[in-house]
Order: structure tokens, then C-alpha cells, then sequence
């Protein structure tokens, strides 16, 4: 059903002529351009919720959509966005973001704002811009009066997690409403075996986790609960009573404690359901829990493994830090078990395993993911961006990474280490007691050729050449140097400096800069087996960094690598690109401390990207040939790093970005800033071409999460 889309505000209201698209809908605004609105977008209530909506405006002559809007989640399926449309609006694109799962709006509304009301509006949201901006308007300062307007209408009275549960996060009845007769319609609804190991837990805590169960709005569960031989009397009197009383709640009970592996296979051994959700005895789920997984598995037959997002509950019901996942990472998941809650898994494959094993506890779900995984098809595994498991970190939880640490952090790295050796790898201690994986060489190394564009700025060339010859630790190395038409004497001097080393070329290549050119010049010149693109402008500060780039670039299912990049300050200037931040895509945690973690240690582990820059990407030289090289007509200077990494992915490599190899780059030194009009319509030209060659990638990058912003790439709500 077409969603209906009125104009309403001055007049009476009047219908605005909207089309279907396959994958969002498209609404006509010619003649409005400069009004200033509000767009408010309603889900459709008796259609799945949609976790995130993308707005984003068609404006002059392009057909294609511009930067997404920052729309705000008012609660119960609405969202709204207030501002000025663009002189040359013509219409106003929308899009889900949740995967697979269709737009389902009931009504579109723009109401066109007056004056007054605005102002209204902004001083309730932040007085002091509002009053900014009424002074440069009195002032006839038009323009900078609707920027400082256009500020205080962005800024939100409610921050936060809590803000964001109650806006975006919380069910209706309604939704319940929903739900309830979605499920009863099912046939052949699946039964889903709750493993719960219990060990002398608080029993306020128990029970409210049981409870949680029991509320569940997906109704056909059973709860295996093993009772790991509890010694407080009030924690078996409870079991008793809640089994008694429900007839889905099977208990087993052992007469000697086993820990948390053998508690939880007895538990497996009552399941009858086709899957096993992993429940703490001290958490809790959301009432929406189980209907999802629910849902999921029935979208999708095959799927062997499905995890959701989670955060923190503590002993006042607060629920703070929550973990807004990436889809499946394999790379990751070596490092820390980033799946963790709620982890629901097929029954068989439990079984086929041998379930959870002795002596790995602390890690013993993360040692049952890595044996899962090792072999499975990541199309049979399914992440649900939604928050759907409340670990409790209050007194009483009696949680066993809390009390063993230590022995956590070597079970962990034991359950690594055996799965990368059969690959030939080993596993250390890497940071903050998480794992790292280091891969060999091939015996001999393979020659990697330095590719470096350049057009004078022999400054900033001579340290990054002094970098690769004196200060990287690699056997075989070769640098082509691609000069574009230098002509500073200090240039000429560094090249004559180098020419009887045999190490460095000059490859000549005149003309306007075109850096996918250039750069394909020089691969095509380039002898090495694998092939490192690098600016003129990164400085060399830690020998291993190529090894390590290298290592990873010669696995045979890996397409491109990536380096952690610093600013000269020392903070954070590329830790891989998400996609759709500002329209196309982003670096994630700009600006970061180099020293800080970033998002549940994001910035101290490898793992896989969408894409990585171009200022330092290392891949086989044969790849690049079978991708086509960069796209040197339609992109030539910005996003042509992208658009190879994402025809890499479309050819079935996967990207990496490590931390272990980190390096300094002075940005855009010797090619400047976008700041002239011919600068900025190439850029604008380039940012069309990738929206409409990669338009589904940019609204939902993978290594990201839709629930996360998409204004910039901090992994902020």
C-alpha cells in the first residue's frame, strides 16, 4: 500500500505525487525549493518496525540523491526532520536500512514552517543559536541568519542512550499488537531451547531473568535451565517453584559443579528445540527478543547462527553501553568474541560440535563461535541490529569473566591459537588482553612495489622515501614514482639523488592530476607481486609496518589491506572507511587518540572493512589486474579508493584494515583542499558517479551499524 503524502501548513492541505522505487520511494518537490519544513515520516503499524529510515534530497540537475539528512526518531515508528529545502529541490528520497526488510511507511507529511514558529522551535532546543541567528537576520544577514537557525533546529534536547531507547527502541502496543497476530498466523512456528547454566546467582536476579523469559512476546520457548549444583537453598527453592508452575521451564541438576561448559551442555541435552539461545542466569531479554530470532530463521531456512546487539542493565533496570555489532567479521572475531549476546545457534550443530568444551571456561562461548565459524558460509550466519539481550552487571550476577580474568584472557587465546595454526598462523596476547594473529610470509617474501604519485613537494617525498629505504624492515622493495609534471629544482635533485639506486624508478606521466591514472601508470610499470599504493605525504614511523601489510595482503581470500593512519598530532586519520557517512563514505574514528581503544576496541584489532584509503592500500598485483585497476575516466581524484576496494568485495575478496601497521600522513599537504569551484564540481561529479554505481552499498555498510550515525564515523548514536 502507497503511503500518503500530503503539504500541508498554509491552506488547506494538498496531496504530493509520490513514486515507488525498488528500494524506497521517491516524492515530487518541485516548486518548493527554499520553503522552510518539517518532514515527518510515519511507519505503517501493522508492518514490521523499521529500525532506521535514510532521507535524503534530489536536487538540481542530478537524478541522484545527496547527502543523507539527520533525522531525528520522535517514538512509535515517527521520525521528523525540520529545515530549509534547497533552492533547486526536486524531490525527497526515502529508504529502510534495515536489510531485507521492505519500506513500510503509512503517511509522509511536509507542513511548511512560518517564521515565528521557528523561531518558537529553535529557542527550546538552544536559545543562545537562535538568538544568533535573529541577530544577523535583523542585521539583513539572511545567510548567516539560516545557518545559526539551521544549528539550533539540529540540536536535540535529549541526548543519549536513554533518549535514544525511548525514541527509537520502544514498543507499542501497537507493535505488541503486531507481533502477537503476525506469530499466531505462522505455521510451523520454531521452538527455541533457552540454555541457561545457573550457579548460586542472587535470586532476585534469577528470577527476573526468568521472568524476562516469560514475557517474551514470541511464546513458543522452552527454558533448559541446569542447575550446576547450587549450594544456596533459596536459589533451588525458586527453581522449583518456577518449573512447577510453568511447564516450558525443564530443569536438570547436577550433583557435583562442572562449571559453565559442562552446566550448559546437560542443559543441551533437554533441548528439543531446532535452536539454542545462550541465556546468562543473571540477564534479561527484551520482550521482542525471540520474535525477532524468530522471524529471522523463518526469513531464512539455512541460517545456522544469528546474533543481535546488546548493552548493559544494572540493579536499577538503567541499561547503559550498549554494542552496535558489524555483520559477520572473521577477523574480528579472532581477536575478541565481539558476537557474544544474544547468540542463538542451530541445535544440531551444537551437537555435531560437542557442545562447549572443559576447560576453556570464561571463553567458552567465544571458543564454540571460532569452531562454529570456522568452516560456515557467512550467508548462513545473521546479525539483527537491534538490542536484544541486557547483560546485568549489578552485584549478585556472580558473572564468571568478572571473578577469572586472567584465566578468561589465556582460554581465549588458546581457542585462537588452534583454530589460526591450521592455517599456518599463531596467536599472541595482543592489546588490553585481547588476541592478535600473526601470519608468515611466504619463504621467499614477495617483492612489494611502492606506488607514489607525486607532483613536486620533494619535502614531503624525501621523508617518505627516507622512510621505506632506512626505516622499514622488509627484504624486497621497489618504489615507482609517478611524476606529474614537477618542475621545483629541489624535485629534480631528490630524483638525481636516487639514480643509481635500484630500488627507484621515475615513471614520467604529464598531463592534469588524475590520481586513478597515475596510479594505474605505475602498476602498470611495477615488477612485485603485490603492489602498495602510497601518498607522497606518509612518514615512516615503525619498522614491521609493511611486513604486516604484507602478510595479510598475500592471503588468498584477501582482496585489499589497510594501515592505521595518524595526523602529525597523533591522532587518528584513517581506521578504515565506513560506507555512507556524508553521503558516500567516511574514515572511521577521525580524530581519535592514538592511544584510545575506540569502540569496544575497534582501533587495537584487525578486521574486516568495506573499504580502506588509497593513501596506504596494499593488495596483490594480480587482483588489481583482475578488478581493472582505478577508474581513471569517472574518477579520478576523490572516492576512486572506494569504488576499487568495493569492486574488489563485488569479486568475492574481503578488505582488511590492521592496526599493526601504523604510519603518519600529513593529508592533502601536496594536493590541497577542495577550495575552488572547479575543485568542488569534480568533487560533487565524482560524489554522483558512486551514489549511483554503488547506491544499495552506501546506505548500509556491513562494519557498521544502521543504529549508528551517519554524519560522521565516531560509532555515536
Amino acid at each position: 500500500m502507497e503511503p500518503d503524502a500530503l503539504l500541508s501548513g498554509r491552506g488547506r492541505p494538498r496531496p504530493l505525487r509520490l513514486h515507488r522505487e525498488p528500494d524506497g520511494v521517491r516524492l515530487d518537490l518541485a516548486g518548493l525549493g527554499g520553503t522552510w519544513v518539517t518532514i515527518t515520516l510515519t511507519d505503517d503499524p501493522g508492518a514490521a518496525r523499521n529500525a532506521r529510515l535514510l532521507m535524503s534530497f534530489v536536487a538540481g540537475e542530478s537524478a541522484r540523491p545527496g547527502a543523507p539528512l539527520a533525522e531525528e526518531a520522535l517514538g512509535g515508528g515517527v521520525f521528523a526532520w525540520t529545515g530549509r529545502l534547497p533552492e533547486d529541490v526536486r524531490a525527497l528520497r526515502v529508504t529502510g536500512l534495515v536489510p531485507g526488510r521492505p519500506l513500510s511507511l503509512r503517511r509522509i507529511e511536509l507542513r511548511r514552517r512560518t517564521r515565528p514558529a521557528l523561531l518558537a522551535r529553535g529557542l527550546l532546543r538552544d536559545p543562545v543559536l537562535t538568538a544568533r541567528a535573529a541577530f544577523w537576520r535583523s542585521l539583513g544577514k539572511r545567510v548567516r541568519g539560516r545557518a545559526f537557525l539551521d544549528r539550533a533546529l539540529r540540536h536535540r534536547r535529549e541526548t543519549g542512550y536513554g533518549a535514544w531507547i525511548r525514541r527509537s527502541a520502544s514498543l507499542s502496543s501497537a507493535d505488541r499488537a503486531r507481533i502477537r497476530t503476525e506469530v499466531a498466523g505462522w505455521d510451523g512456528a520454531p521452538l527455541i531451547s533457552v540454555l541457561m547454566p545457573v550457579h548460586d546467582p542472587a535470586p532476585r536476579v534469577l528470577a527476573a531473568a526468568i521472568r524476562s523469559l516469560q514475557a517474551q512476546l514470541y511464546p513458543h520457548w522452552e527454558l533448559c535451565l541446569c542447575d550446576d549444583a547450587s549450594r544456596k537453598p533459596a536459589v533451588v527453592r525458586l527453581i522449583d517453584r518456577l518449573a512447577a508452575r510453568d511447564a516450558r521451564i525443564r530443569v536438570v541438576r547436577r550433583a557435583q559443579n562442572g562449571h559453565i561448559a559442562r552446566a550448559t551442555n546437560d542443559a543441551l541435552a533437554l533441548a528439543a528445540g531446532a535452536f539454542c539461545a545462550f541465556m546468562d542466569h543473571d540477564d534479561a531479554l527484551p520482550e521482542q527478543a525471540l520474535y525477532e530470532v524468530a522471524r529471522a530463521v523463518r526469513d531464512d531456512p539455512e541460517l545456522v547462527l544469528v546474533y543481535s546487539d546488546e548493552d548493559k542493565i544494572e540493579g536499577r533496570r538503567r541499561r547503559f553501553e550498549p554494542h552496535f555489532k558489524a555483520d559477520f567479521d572473521r577477523e574480528l572475531l579472532y581477536g575478541q568474541n565481539y558476537i557474544n549476546h544474544l547468540t542463538v545457534m542451530r541445535t544440531a550443530a551444537i551437537r555435531a560440535l560437542g557442545g562447549l568444551r572443559p576447560g576453556y571456561e570464561g571463553s567458552q562461548d567465544h571458543d564454540l563461535l571460532l569452531r562454529l565459524t570456522e568452516h560456515l558460509d557467512p550467508a548462513r550466519i545473521r546479525h539483527i541490529p537491534m538490542v536484544l539481550y541486557h547483560w546485568r552487571a549489578a552485584g549478585g550476577s556472580g558473572t564468571f569473566s568478572d571473578r577469572a580474568l586472567a584465566r578468561t584472557e589465556a582460554a581465549r587465546l588458546r581457542a585462537v591459537a588452534e583454530v589460526v595454526e591450521r592455517q599456518g598462523a599463531r596467536a599472541e596476547r595482543g592489546p588490553h588482553g585481547f588476541v592478535r594473529v600473526i601470519r608468515p610470509l611466504p619463504d621467499p617474501a614477495p617483492r612489494v612495489s611502492v606506488i607514489i604519485p607525486t607532483r613536486d613537494r620533494a619535502e614531503l617525498l624525501r621523508v617518505t622515501l627516507d622512510g621505506l629505504f632506512a626505516a622499514t624492515d622488509y627484504p624486497d622493495i621497489e618504489v615507482v614514482v609517478v611524476d606529474n609534471d614537477s618542475r621545483e629544482p629541489r624535485t629534480r635533485a631528490l630524483f638525481e639523488s636516487y639514480r643509481g639506486d635500484p630500488r627507484l624508478r621515475v615513471v614520467a606521466a604529464p598531463g592534469p592530476f588524475n590520481f586513478s591514472d597515475l596510479s594505474n601508470r605505475g602498476a602498470a610499470a611495477a615488477s612485485g607481486a603485490v603492489l602498495l599504493f602510497l601518498n607522497n605525504d606518509v612518514e615512516v614511523i615503525e619498522p614491521g609496518w609493511l611486513t604486516e601489510l604484507v602478510s595479510q595482503a598475500v592471503r588468498p581470500d584477501i582482496g585489499a589491506v589497510g594501515a592505521k593512519l595518524l595526523y602529525p598530532d597523533g591522532t587518528v586519520q584513517h581506521g578504515g572507511v565506513v560506507l555512507g557517512i556524508g553521503g558516500v563514505a567516511g574514515h572511521g574514528h577521525l580524530g581519535l587518540p592514538d592511544e584510545d581503544p575506540g569502540y569496544f576496541a575497534r582501533m587495537v584489532l584487525v578486521q574486516e572493512v568495506s573499504a580502506v584509503t588509497g593513501a596506504c592500500l596494499a593488495m596483490r598485483a594480480a587482483v588489481f589486474r583482475e578488478v581493472g585497476g582505478f577508474d581513471a575516466q569517472a574518477l579520478k581524484v576523490a572516492f576512486n579508493d572506494i569504488d576499487l576496494c568495493l569492486r574488489v568485495r563485488a569479486a568475492g575478496y574481503r578488505i582488511v584494515w590492521t592496526p599493526f601497521a601504523k604510519l603518519v600522513h600529513h593529508e592533502s599537504k601536496s594536493r590541497g583542499p577542495e577550495d575552488t569551484p572547479e575543485k568542488r564540481a569534480r568533487f560533487q561529479a565524482e560524489t554522483a558517479v558512486m551514489q549511483e554505481r554503488w547506491g544499495p552499498e552506501l546506505r548500509a555498510d556491513p562494519y557498521y551499524n544502521i543504529n549508528l550515525s551517519r554524519v560522521s564515523a565516531h560509532y555515536r548514536l
